[in-house]
């Protein structure tokens, strides 16, 4: 497997999940804006807060260039049709040292953000188990983690429907919780493998 073939597009049930584009700025700036109360405070300023068009233009930008680049996968979460941005759902090359080039990470790190009107109805844990699927599939991977701050409880539910346990590392704050789950040895030997449940 190429190390940057990572696929740009997945389907699942009820999203659609696809690499950000600069032209999606236009439509996100309102959602950030609407959202500032829900998101502050759980997710890094460079991601949630809102922007002139022409700088979150270039943010998004920015998060295209390290799709390609295989440094960090962000996908905008979006209806089936793409009518909507729901939110973002990333995953992260990780070692014990924390976010890594890909070439130097044996984990990977699973994020992601919902805008409030669309909570509560499983689409983050759905777009999640997206993301582990490709995490999965990654060759020299040997486990998956959440880092979340357990004052968010919604969030914080998340990594225990996927079957994560809550490991012993603590994550810098605000982060505070570490869930982990363990990937099958084979992925750590194996060179080429397929994305399950991956369409695009």
């Amino acid at each position: 497997m190429n190390l940057t073939s990572v696929p740009d597009e997945i389907h699942t049930g009820r999203l659609h999940l696809r690499s950000w584009r600069q032209s999606d700025a236009a439509r996100l700036l309102p959602v950030l804006e609407a959202n500032v109360d829900h998101l502050g405070g759980w997710i890094p300023d460079h991601v949630a807060t809102p922007a002139p068009l022409y700088q979150l233009e270039l943010r998004l930008a920015g998060f295209a260039e390290d799709f390609e680049a295989a440094r960090s996968w962000r996908y905008a979460m979006l209806s089936p049709g793409e009518e909507e941005i729901l939110g973002e759902v990333d995953l992260f090359p990780r070692s014990t040292d924390g976010r890594v080039e890909l070439a130097s990470a044996d984990r990977a790190e699973i994020g992601y953000w919902l805008r409030s009107d669309f909570t509560g109805r499983g689409l983050a844990t759905e777009a999640a188990q997206a993301m582990l699927d490709v995490a999965t599939a990654l060759p020299g991977m040997n486990r998956v983690e959440i880092h979340c701050d357990p004052r968010n409880s919604a969030s914080a539910a998340i990594p225990g429907r996927l079957g994560f346990r809550l490991g012993t590392d603590t994550a810098p704050a605000p982060a505070g919780m570490v869930w982990v789950l363990d990937l099958p040895l084979r992925n750590a030997c194996s060179s080429e493998m397929a994305f399950p449940r991956v369409r695009g």
